[in-house]
């Protein structure tokens, strides 16, 4: 089979080609936003597959930053994901790919094009993303079915706090926003510039759903979803902690899950990576993320890495009992 393949370092030669996104980290317009992108294309007639990767000191890793849920290739065909494979070795001796998701066949796939491209994978569990499958049912269904301390706090609070869902980006409310976040207990945002600018393509194309709970009409939660394709996606939540006895973080997430399930009619509800307790609350299913390190056995630079891998592997802790 007669397959081409080509690097990018811009999305720019790719705005022509066809890819389907199947998330808000599948886009084009989402990998443009980062830095030091190299785009592996394979293509053979109208198929196409793509690996979008960036560089790091010790070879190439998936292209992500703090904000990205998930990372998969774009086109599953195991012929052009393997003549990538094998081609990147002669661009790398080490490629690190997280986090991939399992449930879609992403983290098979991968795996089985490396190993046939002649690497050594070694995959791991690396996070953990907490999602709600609805099912079909409506809000209060749903809320039925949350821990009666939930229930209960929003009851008695509710009415405590205004809130507001937006599906346009709206400069206020961003403001908003932002000084709710700088008022939380999270750390300062890495790289604002980059979760405003993914807010507003989001707004424009009318997926955003940004939710801010007053309280006597100062912002004291705030929350960035978005909806695409039957899922909706929390981003960014917060809340200003002298506010918190108002419980109003529950209220807004309580008032954006109904939005979602309601009007959106959304059929999965997905918050993320993270290990968060709180999640569990709200979530119903909990599905791991992985991390494929590919060392590539010809090339000395790889050979301490690849006796550490095998070291882990080795270990106690990691013995099957």
């Amino acid at each position: 089979m007669d397959i081409a393949v080509s690097y990018h370092d811009t999305v720019t030669k790719l705005q022509g080609l066809e890819w389907s996104a199947d998330g808000p980290f599948d886009r084009l317009e989402w990998f443009a936003l980062l830095e030091e992108p190299v785009f592996a294309v394979a293509e053979h007639g109208t198929e196409r597959a793509m690996l979008p990767l960036q560089r790091t000191g010790g070879g190439l890793t998936s292209l992500t930053n703090w904000f990205s849920f998930t990372w998969r290739p774009l086109g599953r065909s195991p012929g052009l994901l393997a003549a990538l494979a094998r081609d990147l070795r002669n661009r790398a001796h080490r490629i690190v790919l997280d986090p991939v998701p399992g449930e879609d066949g992403s983290r098979d796939a991968l795996e089985q094009a490396l190993r046939s491209g002649g690497w050594l994978v070694f995959c791991e569990p690396c996070d953990e993303n907490h999602v709600l499958p609805v099912d079909g049912r409506s809000f209060v269904e749903y809320w039925a079915q949350r821990p009666g301390k939930m229930r209960t706090t929003l009851k008695r609070k509710a009415k405590r706090v205004e809130v507001e869902i937006l599906t346009r980006f709206d400069e206020r409310a961003w403001r908003d926003y932002q000084a709710v976040y700088a008022e939380s207990w999270k750390p300062g945002e890495e790289r604002a510039d980059i979760l405003e600018a993914f807010a507003r393509a989001e707004g424009a194309a009318g997926r955003i759903r940004l939710g801010i709970a007053r309280a006597e009409g100062q912002p004291v939660a705030a929350q960035f979803w978005t909806v695409e394709n039957g899922t909706a996606y929390i981003h960014k939540l917060a809340h200003i902690e002298a506010a918190k006895p108002l419980s109003a973080g529950t209220t807004l997430s309580a008032a954006l899950f109904e939005h979602v399930i309601e009007t959106d009619r959304v059929a999965l509800v997905d918050f993320g990576t993270g290990s968060d307790a709180y999640k569990r609350d709200w979530m119903e299913v909990n599905r791991p993320r992985y991390r494929l390190t590919c060392l590539d056995w010809r090339q000395p630079r790889a050979w301490p890495a690849i006796v550490k891998a095998w070291g882990r592997q080795l270990a106690p802790h990691n013995r099957p009992s």
